[in-house]
């Protein structure tokens, strides 16, 4: 875990201000949040009331992307923007998996961080970095990613939820890319993201009041989420709404529309893992 020098580093908890990870906590049932948090998620309830089915096919998406990375031979996982533990979460898929498979968790916010140290603390094959994804310098350098991922063995990096919290797309590119290259053939990336498409008043108050939190809301469409994916082969759909990549029935019907999904593996590892993820529906 963390030394102590690292520890004082932490940032203070600010109750007063809405948090995007603790709201995206109070979606999913969980208690890891304050007054603010629940205030802000009671208004995008008014605007929106479908954002926790938004959040938990979100959910479901993960689940799926680690449960077939995993059974393409990929054991280890990158969890760019972790959030706060919590049922679900990728320590707790990739644990029902393989008890010892490398997971390391990266979130910027305080809360995520701290409430993640107390759920790796007796996991010696999990950790948690306090850390902008965005800073890939930082992030791949940190002995907490250095001791646990080897960069010569295929690695799953996750992008669940996370990327329309960061408005600076060059950026979000540029350090997308760095991780790309950082991996070997046969790692895949997962990505999930609101879609502008389909535009509305709702998801625009959504997006004003997500605007007050600690991190902005941007929407994307398909084509501009596609360019994180840089020349790594897209799988199953591509870029696709994700009612397109899940195909069970009694999904909600808005959160199939809200958000895109889209997965690809790095060229030069053929085999299993193109055709499971090819034909994934």
């Amino acid at each position: 875990m963390i030394g102590e020098a690292e520890a004082q580093a932490v940032p203070e908890v600010d109750m007063q201000r809405p948090s995007v990870a603790r709201m995206y906590n109070y979606f999913l049932g969980g208690a890891h949040n304050f007054a603010a948090d629940r205030e802000a998620a009671a208004a995008a309830l008014t605007a929106m009331p479908e954002l926790p089915a938004i959040v938990r096919l979100n959910r479901r998406v993960l689940r799926r992307a680690i449960t077939l990375a995993h059974e393409a031979g990929v054991r280890q996982f990158l969890d760019l923007g972790c959030g706060i533990p919590s049922p679900g979460d990728t320590r707790e898929v990739v644990r029902e998996l393989d008890p010892r498979a490398p997971v390391v968790g990266v979130d910027f916010e305080a809360s995520a961080f701290l409430h993640g140290r107390c759920a790796t603390a007796g996991d010696p094959y999990a950790e948690v970095l306090l850390a902008d994804l965005t800073d890939s310098d930082a992030v791949l350098g940190a002995p907490a990613v250095r001791d646990l991922i080897d960069f010569d063995r295929p690695v799953c990096l996750l992008l669940i939820a996370v990327a329309h919290f960061i408005p600076d797309t060059e950026r979000l590119g540029s350090a997308l890319e760095d991780y790309r290259r950082a991996v070997p053939p046969g790692s895949v990336l997962a990505l999930t993201h609101g879609c502008r498409k389909g535009a509305s008043d709702r998801i625009e108050r959504v997006r004003r009041i997500y605007n007050n939190t600690t991190a902005p809301m941007v929407m994307r469409d398909e084509h501009d989420v596609r360019t994180f994916f840089g020349d790594w082969p897209l799988l199953g759909p591509g870029v696709a709404g994700a009612g397109e990549w899940m195909a069970e029935e009694g999904l909600d019907e808005v959160a199939r529309r809200a958000f895109v999904v889209g997965m690809s593996r790095k060229s030069g590892h053929e085999g299993l893992i193109g055709r499971m993820l090819g034909e994934w529906p």
